[in-house]
């Protein structure tokens, strides 16, 4: 009789736990429920007015939306969660969630994405977005997650150029012997000293501080980040539209946070994601022409149509020393636009 007894409680408790197992599902190791929600903080480096925050508040809220409040997405702008570099290395860590930054402070990481940091390698911002969407920037997406970390998407920050406080920049001896604020990034590095000038990198937030000082005289960012940040007023008066990089943005997340969210959620994440992206390329595009008028006003002097060809000649040495880490074939590829 008490051996029935035994029995009947064992099976009692087995039942449990199948029925319990049934009302669950696994992702990635982790036991969804329909009741736990998510709260991801998202950081970048720049202005509010700036397209990257722009986009990822319209991520937020179709994100907040589409999984009924469940993943929440909180913004956060100029450097509050860190810098780019900083918060590329706390996405690999795990201790921070999401972020867009540029590729540059990534490579520190993440060696294979410098090879879209090489100067003068996109011609034009089709040609990039062909790139970047086929399979070479697929597979870099990919690559990723070695380190830590899951590239959504692509975004851009735009094409870079040159300001600086002292000349007009034509030809690549105008860049002799000046200071000039790049990324933390040593082909950019390598670049600017085949260049003839003095590269000093450094976080933007700093950079900011050393061009009002005269530490530097010169730094290079796309025309929105010299409007929205008016660098006007930190004694940069000469432009020059050398486009020597064309500078992707990835919108990526730590990937410690994205294996906790359940692969519904992943799935709604990278398709709203992608679409932002999208949304940012345009906004960044239209910022150029718009952004590029408010500096003529405030009395920047634009160089607008210069010949490549000799800083293209000046930098071929930068190409010769990163063949062998990136793959020549590959470099031939994206140049010939594959």
């Amino acid at each position: 009789m008490l051996r029935k007894s035994l029995l009947g409680v064992l099976s009692v408790f087995i039942l449990s736990i199948v029925l319990a197992g049934c009302g669950s599902s696994k992702s990635n190791g982790k036991e969804e429920s329909q009741d736990e929600t998510f709260t991801l903080k998202a950081g970048h480096s720049l202005t509010e007015d700036h397209p990257y925050h722009v986009v990822l508040l319209e991520l937020a809220k179709a994100v907040e939306e589409r999984t009924n409040g469940k993943v929440k997405i909180e913004v956060f702008p100029l450097s509050q969660l860190g810098a780019e570099r900083e918060l590329t290395e706390a996405l690999t860590l795990g201790t921070a969630d999401m972020s867009i930054s540029s590729t540059a402070p990534i490579a520190n990481f993440y060696k294979q994405i410098g090879i879209l940091d090489l100067p003068f390698l996109f011609e034009s911002r089709e040609h990039a977005y062909k790139v970047l969407d086929g399979e070479i920037g697929q597979e870099l997406l990919k690559g990723m997650e070695d380190i830590g970390i899951v590239g959504l998407a692509w975004g851009e920050n735009g094409f870079r150029h040159i300001t600086n406080s002292k000349h007009d920049i034509t030809k690549p001896e105008d860049l002799k012997g000046l200071k000039i604020r790049t990324q933390e990034n040593p082909i950019h590095i390598d670049a600017f000293t085949a260049l003839g000038a003095k590269p000093t990198p450094m976080a933007w937030n700093e950079a900011l501080t050393a061009l009002q000082q005269g530490v530097v005289d010169a730094q290079e960012n796309p025309i929105i980040v010299a409007d929205t940040y008016k660098l006007y007023e930190s004694k940069q008066t000469h432009m020059t539209l050398t486009g020597h990089l064309y500078s992707p943005a990835v919108f990526m997340i730590s990937k410690a946070t994205w294996d906790k969210l359940p692969k519904e959620y992943q799935n709604i994440l990278k398709e709203e994601t992608k679409k932002a992206a999208d949304h940012e390329r345009e906004l960044i595009a239209k910022s150029d022409e718009d952004s590029l008028k408010v500096l003529k006003e405030k009395g920047v002097k634009i160089i607008e149509n210069i010949d490549v060809a000799p800083f293209r000649e000046a930098i071929k040495s930068v190409y010769e020393k990163y063949e062998s880490q990136f793959g020549k074939d590959k470099i031939e590829a994206i140049l010939n636009g594959k």
